[in-house]
């Protein structure tokens, strides 16, 4: 695998910002590791962080590297801040950078697909929420969606972190039945049948975002999306999300066929 770190300068954000990309590459004599990759563009996994983290931390807290060797498929791990991937009310515009100029620049550099068969975005916490936004806003330009832990309920996001929904959000009036409103989309999405983006979730029983997982899954449920869910003992830590990044990689409708 070829590992590399980028920084860059967003024209949407008028900052310099980072990412990490992991990139497949064909290797049989590294120790313990057999990797692979395709001679056509890759496949890609859109890797998001949670409220407290970076684009560092994948790397640094899991074996995701190691996981998607075999897998032959890049891997690209933005920066985020802390803005719940909005373009927020007292920050930068960090949804039209995640959604628009991010893949745009990662494909500038890298031979990554464009494909929508070839995309894919999961996240964990605050990096589940954006994931699911993300899918559900663009399901022309992403095949699958997972999230792990995911913050999905806005309102309860509202109650628990009031300050960083007030910078991202503004309101709950402005947030409400809006695009950054996962409820609201997947009502549209509905309507879309099996053009839908296919979602994962998962969630563990004493993760104190249990309640508002079980609450999605069930409108999910109820609007026929097709959603994978999956549950078992587990907080809001690493352990558990190492464990399902590679349950959400196997998921992955992947033809490494191709």
């Amino acid at each position: 695998m070829a590992l590399i770190q980028c920084d860059f300068y967003s024209e949407t954000l008028g900052i310099s910002t980072s990412m990490t990309v992991i990139l497949p590459q064909t290797t049989y004599s590294q120790i313990g590791m057999h990797s692979r990759a395709s001679d056509q563009k890759h496949k890609t996994l859109l890797l998001l962080h949670g409220l407290s983290d970076d684009h560092t931390i994948w790397l640094r807290r899991t074996s995701i590297e190691r996981y998607v060797a075999e897998l032959g498929i890049a891997v690209v791990m933005p920066s985020a801040q802390r803005s719940f991937y909005t373009d927020m009310e007292q920050g930068l515009n960090f949804w039209s950078f995640i959604s628009e100029e991010l893949p745009a620049i990662a494909r500038s550099f890298f031979p990554l697909s464009d494909r929508r068969e070839d995309n894919f975005v999961a996240g964990l916490s605050m990096g589940g929420y954006g994931a699911f936004k993300l899918a559900l806003n663009q399901p022309d330009r992403y095949q699958a969606a997972a999230s792990l832990s995911g913050s999905l309920d806005i309102s309860s996001v509202h109650k628990l972190f009031s300050d960083d929904f007030k910078k991202s959000f503004g309101s709950m009036e402005q947030a409400e039945n809006s695009s950054s409103d996962l409820f609201k989309l997947a009502r549209d999405v509905a309507a879309l049948g099996d053009k839908a983006p296919l979602l994962y979730q998962c969630c563990g029983t004493e993760d104190f975002l249990y309640e508002d997982n079980i609450k999605f899954r069930d409108y999910a449920r109820e609007l026929n999306l097709p959603l994978t869910y999956e549950e078992e003992s587990g907080t809001h830590e690493w352990g558990y999300w190492d464990k399902q990044i590679k349950r959400v990689l196997e998921w992955l409708p992947l033809d490494l066929n191709r």
